[in-house]
């Protein structure tokens, strides 16, 4: 039987603190109120929880350090929920799970917005023009795959008019050369994507979500002419939950970064697995909940000024995403997939920036390129310089 523990908070008393690693439970808050805030530097202001919210969930679930701090504004009793008796949790108390995940769902839509802004100092609106600018985008850096798709999405939300006459003129000259595949949803359970396809563009409505089973998933946005790679998916993942959960349009595209086969979530066997298989649920909180870690961290490396700091940055943000113990593969080093492009794109650099920043970025001492994958040579001290850079700019910025 379930037996969770209730603790009590005294006014002005720390639940979490961030940076920390005591990340192993979460807490429900029963009484009082508790002010959550983050290191200085990143843009997000301190919020207010109450009764029925949650503190510490975002780290205990995806089982990283701490990624903000809460202190108890009144005197504060809050249930405490290990890691482990989360699944337990949830097999009678659904609900609970749900309002956890809707949760993710609005802040992650929330820290878009953010990523987007202190990358590249612009809003993105949700939009039939933005899919427009997404399918120009994609035909003039010569991806026809994911630009005919974007056409044909933008082409559903305006299909009379100036702009829907040149758009379909594209499709018409696109589609005869294509690898595209599902212009519109279908009740298939698994599709297959072939790489550099879109599986679905920002801005377009959709309701269906996606776990992936083999294969890799690029999530980004396009501002102003530039590409922002926010995540590179693999097996066992999920997206499009937002959508799915929300019920708005996309916050980003999809594009296969590889060849990948995709089991199809949709609202009725959504609502049928909530119910008969709750170990979906607790999976489902767990990739948000690395998701949004990913994207608070991602945060900090966004107001990173300095271009080859980003870039290392952004390096060993790949090694903490996967929890790598880099101790132990210190002696020989960990292989990345990724090139220095993937990287550069991934941190929002211009285009015409690349080329220097790159080539700076190539010269560190902490990597080398091996078949023009990043490799890193010395991954803990990697992790130790990059952490301390942050750490400095964070008290700079107080």
């Amino acid at each position: 039987m379930l037996q969770l523990q209730i603790i009590n908070f005294k006014k002005d008393s720390y639940l979490v603190v961030e940076g920390k690693a005591d990340s192993d439970r979460f807490f429900i808050i029963q009484k009082g109120h508790v002010e959550c805030y983050k290191s200085a530097g990143t843009g997000i202001q301190p919020f207010m929880l109450g009764p029925g919210d949650f503190v510490g969930v975002v780290p205990c679930m995806s089982g990283h350090l701490q990624i903000e701090t809460a202190v108890a504004m009144t005197d504060v009793t809050a249930i405490s929920v290990r890691r482990d008796q989360y699944s337990e949790l949830i097999v009678n108390n659904t609900p609970v799970a749900l309002k956890i995940i809707r949760t993710f769902a609005a802040r992650m839509r929330q820290m878009n917005e953010m990523l987007t802004i202190a990358t590249l100092n612009t809003v993105v609106t949700d939009s039939s023009e933005q899919i427009l600018k997404v399918a120009e985008y994609y035909e003039n850096t010569m991806k026809k795959d994911i630009a005919v798709f974007a056409y044909y999405q933008y082409l559903k939300t305006r299909p009379i008019g100036p702009q829907a006459e040149l758009a379909k003129k594209k499709f018409i000259q696109l589609k005869q050369r294509t690898n595209a595949v599902y212009f519109e949803p279908t009740q298939d359970l698994t599709r297959e994507y072939p790489k550099d396809t879109m599986i679905f563009s920002e801005s377009q409505k959709g309701n269906d979500m996606f776990i992936i089973q083999s294969g890799e998933v690029a999530i980004s946005k396009v501002v102003d002419g530039n590409e922002v790679t926010l995540a590179v998916l693999k097996k066992g993942d999920m997206f499009g939950e937002m959508a799915l959960l929300e019920n708005k349009p996309r916050s980003a595209s999809a594009i296969a970064h590889s060849n990948c086969r995709l089991m199809v979530v949709n609202h009725a066997n959504f609502n049928q697995m909530v119910t008969t298989q709750p170990q979906l649920i607790s999976r489902l909180t767990t990739t948000l909940a690395e998701r949004l870690w990913s994207m608070y961290r991602q945060l900090d490396n966004a107001n990173i000024s300095d271009p080859n700091q980003k870039m290392l940055d952004m390096l060993s943000l790949q090694i903490e995403k996967q929890k790598i113990n880099p101790e132990k593969l210190a002696a020989k080093g960990i292989q990345t997939e990724l090139t220095a492009l993937d990287l550069a794109n991934m941190c929002g650099i211009p285009k015409e920036q690349q080329p220097s920043v790159i080539y700076n970025f190539q010269q560190s001492p902490h990597i080398k390129l091996v078949d023009m994958k990043i490799f890193i040579k010395d991954a803990p001290e990697l992790l130790k310089q990059t952490a301390f850079y942050r750490k400095q700019r964070s008290i700079a910025k107080e």
